[in-house]
């Protein structure tokens, strides 16, 4: 249950990490309209909420992309091909590599598994567990943000995963320039990318507010990990979760809404919110197949295969470096 609880946890947070989080959340509530990166969503206790959505009845692309992913695992396996570097962005659980494992059989011993996530706790303990379940499997964890630049282990070709459809977070412009780092990093290889499609309004709104509330909890922690880590005061009750799609822009909004006049000190500093003012917390674009292509096509992929659900609800790209 999330409260209004102030204990820090800032001595177990490296200064780094804690300072570009408060520096970026005091600079997005200073902005009009306030905004903060969706990229702070994923503290541990973020990651967990994650997880719970992705589990919930209305959430679909994760059920859709995984089965996917099930059913054509051998194929995707055989486009990465043996003696490479698996480099997957935002790893989160590593529940869906071990779909791709599946499928790779013999190729997958010479393969070298590098999951990349901006947890740190929550990627050791997801890859401990992997490691467990394919001890023969060499695993890398990088702890760090995609979205800037990074070190990767040197080695062989490199092949991208990056399921989920974390893509549509990133507006256009966005987009294009971390294809294109991507890009740069996959040397020789390729990316494999899950990205969710344009389809009812009343399915997308419903997967962003499900009934049991844990999409809500999964916003409301933004807040929460400010007054753990930074001493923020937010109080969590005096916010609302507000989710909807904006058809002319193909994307779902995420915000959190002020339910009453308040102040809130964040960094030492105080921010005034009316009754109705907002945070923007994420955005989640939606793609039709055709403009994923375009996309890569710009970004220095060359799109080859797609995979899709028979309703065409989700699909999974590979897309080739040039």
């Amino acid at each position: 249950m999330l409260t209004t609880a102030t204990t820090s946890t800032a001595a177990r947070l490296p200064s780094g990490e804690r300072g570009a989080f408060a520096r970026d959340l005091v600079a997005g509530l200073g902005s009009r309209p306030r905004t903060i990166a969706a990229k702070y969503f994923y503290d541990a206790e973020g990651s967990a909420l994650f997880e719970r959505i992705c589990r919930t009845p209305e959430y679909y692309p994760a059920r859709v992309e995984t089965r996917i992913l099930a059913e054509h695992a051998r194929e995707m396996a055989g486009m990465i091909g043996a003696d490479a570097d698996l480099v997957e962005f935002g790893a989160g659980s590593l529940e869906k590599i071990r779909l791709l494992l599946g499928g790779m059989d013999a190729a997958s011993a010479s393969l070298r598994y590098v999951p990349v996530d901006i947890s740190r706790d929550h990627l050791a303990g997801a890859a401990a567990a992997l490691q467990a379940i394919h001890p023969a499997l060499r695993i890398v964890p990088v702890a760090a943000d995609f979205t800037q630049p990074f070190a990767l282990p040197d080695g062989r070709r490199r092949v991208g995963f990056f399921p989920g459809s974390t893509l549509g977070n990133f507006h256009g412009a966005e987009a294009r320039a971390l294809l294109r780092r991507f890009a740069g990093l996959l040397r020789g290889g390729g990316l494999l990318l899950g990205i969710d499609l344009v389809k009812d309004p009343a399915m997308l709104h419903a997967a962003y507010n499900d009934a049991g509330g844990v999409t809500a909890a999964f916003n409301l922690n933004l807040l929460a990990r400010a007054n753990r880590e930074l001493g923020a005061d937010f109080d969590l009750r005096a916010f609302h979760h507000y989710a909807c799609y904006q058809p002319m822009t193909r994307r779902v909004e995420m915000h959190l809404v002020s339910a009453k006049a308040q102040r809130v000190t964040v960094g030492g500093r105080r921010f005034a919110f009316a009754e109705g003012d907002a945070i923007h917390t994420e955005n989640s674009y939606k793609y039709s197949i055709e403009a994923v292509r375009e996309l890569a096509s710009a970004s220095g992929f060359r799109p080859a295969a797609c995979w899709t659900d028979p309703e065409r609800l989700f699909s999974v790209h590979w897309l080739e470096t040039l």
